[in-house]
Parts: C-alpha cells; structure tokens; sequence
C-alpha cells in the first residue's frame, strides 16, 4: 500500500515542486467563453483546462468543497469529475475543514475518500483525538489539522493562552501524536511567519499545508524559510487566485500555467536558500 505521503513526495521529487494549487472556482471570475455555459458544467470545463495547464508543475491540487457546495447536486457531481480528471497519481486534498462526533466523521470519511476519491483532507482539532480517528485510521489517506490558520481573526482563538503557551503551539505539539500512521499534518498560514516558525520549532518533522500566499498577502520566501523541515521538505504551499485567475480570456490556460511555474521556480528558490542556510553555507 502506497501512502499518501508516499504519493506525494513521488510527485513533489518528480515535478520538482512543492506547489498546490487550489481548485476554487468563481463563477463570477470564469473566463467570458465559459460563462454562457451552465455553471457546474463550467466550473469543471475551467478546472479540467486548469489541471492539463499545471500537472506537470505540482505536487497537489485542492479543492475547496464550499465552491462546489454552493452549486448543488451538479456542483456536487463536477467536484467528483474534478478529482478524477487530475492525473493519476498526482494528490487531491479536500479543503473540508470537517469536524463532528466521531460517528458522523465516519460517514465524512466514506464520503470525502471513497465517495470523491480524494487523498487527504482538512480538519478540526477541536473535538479531540476520538472525533478524528475515523480519517487517521485511514493509513492510505491525510489528514491535515487546523493549526494556526492564514485568515485575520485566527488570532481570536489559536492565539489564547494556555498553562503560557498559545494555543495554536499546544495544537502542534499534541494532535501529530494521536497517529502512528505518518499521515497527519498541519494547517499553518502563511500571514503568520513568526507563528510558523515557532510550530515548526514543536513540530520538527509534521507536514505542513501552507495556505495564504498572493492574495492573502504572506510573504512566500519569508514562509518557506520558516515552513521547512530540516531535509529541505516538509512544506506544500497553496496558491489559488494567482494561478487560476492569472488571466480571464481565451489563453488562461496558458496563462495560469505560466504563472504556476513563476511561482513554483520562486518556491524552489527560496527553498536553496533556506536549505544552505540551515547547512551553514
């Protein structure tokens, strides 16, 4: 059995790349040729086109299911011909955010890895170890737990104190150990290198999923040179906007491709400087 890990190392080795790219599209923001289609038909027209464009320069894709939700049943169905379409191999996390009672998550599970078929999803720490077995006992599958998150009010609760540590740190210093399975991982935004730095500090070898970078103003070099782990990996950095709406006519495509490689060749950069830094160069 091939773990997800496993998968996506594979494919961040090959595709030199640490690079995610989010699936969430706007109808609003489509390109003028896909609007006069129906819109779940053009969601996944715009995504297909997206994932020919950048395969070859990821190392992930992620949906974020609320784009999806929005539209439906067909919404539904389009985010399922999403996953499918991405290349095989490649990793598709889903954006759920899920957190309920550990029966419920059960069902999320079944829905979100066997249903849709994606290899990793995102998660709430709040309920506690029970609540999250159902998607850690999956040793195929990822979990990545809500850490410090890359929004503004994340400060509201990740932020409090707790026997004089934030609360964020007690997160990443107690959720990696309710698995055995190597596949648990932290959400940590980008908007927030100092915090990243510090739960890298108590997490030394957890994955990190790195959202928060563009549009929502994080400093990419700042983030890898805090997000790596000691091996110069360890990091998967999520770009959505800046990828998917790098252009909005005929060669956006072409156009998001390009700016995919921009970003990845920047990742790839930072990511040398970051490593001969840590090996006293």
């Amino acid at each position: 059995m091939t773990t997800y890990m496993e998968r996506l190392a594979q494919v961040s080795r090959k595709n030199e790349s640490l690079l995610c790219v989010g699936l969430d599209p706007e109808l609003h923001r489509l390109p003028e040729h896909l609007r006069g289609l129906p819109s779940h038909e053009a969601i996944l027209a715009f995504n297909k086109e997206l994932i020919d464009a950048t395969c070859d320069l990821v190392a992930a894709y992620k949906p974020n299911l609320a784009f999806y939700e929005a539209l439906g049943p067909e919404g539904m169905e389009s985010l399922r011909a999403t996953v499918r379409h991405v290349p095989n191999g490649v990793p598709v996390i889903a954006d759920a955010k899920r957190g309920d009672i550990d029966n419920t998550m059960r069902l999320y599970a079944t829905a979100v890895f066997d249903v849709y078929g994606f290899d990793a999803v995102t998660a709430s720490p709040y309920l506690g170890r029970d609540a999250l077995l159902p998607f850690l006992d999956r040793a195929d599958r990822g979990t990545y737990i809500l850490c410090r998150t890359s929004n503004p009010g994340a400060a509201d609760i990740a932020e409090l104190d707790v026997g004089g540590e934030p609360l964020y740190l007690r997160v990443a210093e107690r959720v990696p150990t309710w698995t055995s399975h190597a596949n648990i991982g932290l959400v940590v935004g980008a908007t927030a290198p100092t915090q990243l730095a510090r739960v890298r500090a108590v997490a030394p070898v957890v994955p990190i999923l790195l959202p928060g970078v563009g549009a929502q103003g994080g400093d990419l070099e700042a983030s890898v040179a805090a997000g790596l782990d000691q091996t110069g990996d360890g990091l998967l950095v999520v770009v959505a906007r800046q990828v998917m709406y790098a252009s909005s006519g005929l060669r956006f495509a072409e156009d998001a491709r390009t700016a995919a490689r921009e970003i990845r060749d920047r990742i790839n950069a930072a990511r040398v400087t970051a490593v001969d830094a840590l090996r006293g160069r």
